[in-house]
């Protein structure tokens, strides 16, 4: 049996917690020992229901000294203050997305991290998975040529209807920018180098949704940020994307996801799961040819597999441990920056020159 080597504390037992204790189940080196959060009861019950031996509030995980690696699973509008905290503890951290709500939290937690000397990352780390990892390695191998363009489409999840309490989701830090575009905004960076500029339009759909879920903690919710967004982003290689984000397109027939090349087009799965069919198209094709995934999948496609999480820790201890760091803090802030442009380009009427850049994640698969 292999011996845990990182003990783990989750800060937030809320809608996504299970998905990281069954996600990271599959990694007996990974041992969650502690769950904290700011309702002391939801955390003993998540503790009890996930067989969790410590659960107590947010200080008492900071304070834990056995605890190496704290996954942050707070609201958005309270990263920035948990990551700092909990980096000073001498925690490394992972975050879920976005690493936080504004540029300037963005700067001031990749500078809390360099002072402690621990290891930042964030999610959204999909595009670690098999889907993303073989768009990457098609359009690393030439199949379609040279990207010239690329389209993202994100429609709403229809979290009334199955979310509780699903008001973040319309308040600043959430939006379908800011909630679904890191997916996006990731796997593009990934197979696509930094984005260079963002002009874009937004708009408030719906100004108040009502809220239908079972179980439901919240009636209606009034909306206050922009459930509609058009982008087009210009990355630094002269790719030129386009991007739809909305919470008003409840019905569509529009792709997730494709890449086009001077000799053909990639289509990409939901970027919001690890794996799915990518599919090619090559010039003069009759037909789509569905690529061999260029690594092992997280989970089975099109089963609640799908919605674990847990890669991206593992990819923080892979770097604690002195691996290559993928879904690394730098790469997660070009994102973020790229995210907050989308809005600051829509009300300033103006394009926005991005002043950040990352590198590209090292892939994952066997050159």
């Amino acid at each position: 049996m292999t011996k845990p080597t990182h003990r783990i504390g989750i800060l937030g037992s809320g809608n996504i917690f299970g998905r990281y204790v069954t996600g990271l189940a599959r990694y007996p080196e990974l041992e969650i020992v502690r769950v904290a959060d700011v309702d002391v009861a939801r955390a003993k019950q998540a503790a009890a229901d996930h067989n969790i031996s410590s659960w107590g509030d947010d200080s008492e995980l900071y304070a834990d000294e056995s605890i190496d690696i704290v996954i942050n699973l707070t609201p958005p509008v309270h990263h920035a203050r948990t990551i700092t905290t909990a980096l000073e503890a001498g925690k490394h951290v992972y975050v879920e997305k976005p690493l936080g709500t504004t540029v300037a939290e963005g700067r001031a937690v990749l500078e809390a991290a360099a002072r402690s000397g621990r290891v930042l990352g964030s999610a959204p780390d999909t595009f670690l998975g098999s889907a993303s990892q073989t768009a990457r390695k098609a359009v690393d191998a030439g199949l379609i040529g040279t990207p010239v363009g690329a389209s993202a489409f994100i429609s709403h999840s229809k979290a009334e209807a199955w979310h509780p309490d699903p008001r973040f989701l319309f308040q600043p830090g959430g939006g379908p920018v800011m909630d679904m575009g890191p997916y996006y905004f990731a796997i593009l960076v990934n197979l696509l180098g930094p984005i260079r500029t963002v002009t874009a339009a937004s708009r408030i759909g719906a100004p108040v949704r009502t809220v239908t879920a079972p179980g439901s903690t919240v009636g209606s919710i009034e909306v206050t940020v922009p459930t509609h967004a058009s982008a087009v982003l210009t990355f630094a290689s002269g790719v030129i994307g386009t991007t739809l984000m909305s919470f008003d397109i409840w019905d569509t027939e529009l792709p997730r996801m494709e890449i086009y090349g001077t000799e053909g087009t990639l289509s990409l799965p939901n970027p919001n799961n690890f794996d799915g069919d990518v599919r090619l198209r090559r010039h003069g094709d009759t037909d789509w040819t569905v690529l061999e995934p260029a690594v092992g999948l997280f989970g089975a496609v099109d089963t609640r597999e799908q919605h674990r999480r847990g890669l991206g820790v593992r990819d923080l201890a892979d770097a604690i441990e002195g691996g290559p760091h993928r879904a690394n803090a730098s790469f997660a802030f070009h994102v973020l920056e790229a995210l907050c442009a989308v809005e600051d380009a829509s009300q300033q009427g103006r394009l926005v020159q991005l002043q950040s850049t990352c590198e590209r994640p090292q892939p994952r698969y066997s050159a």
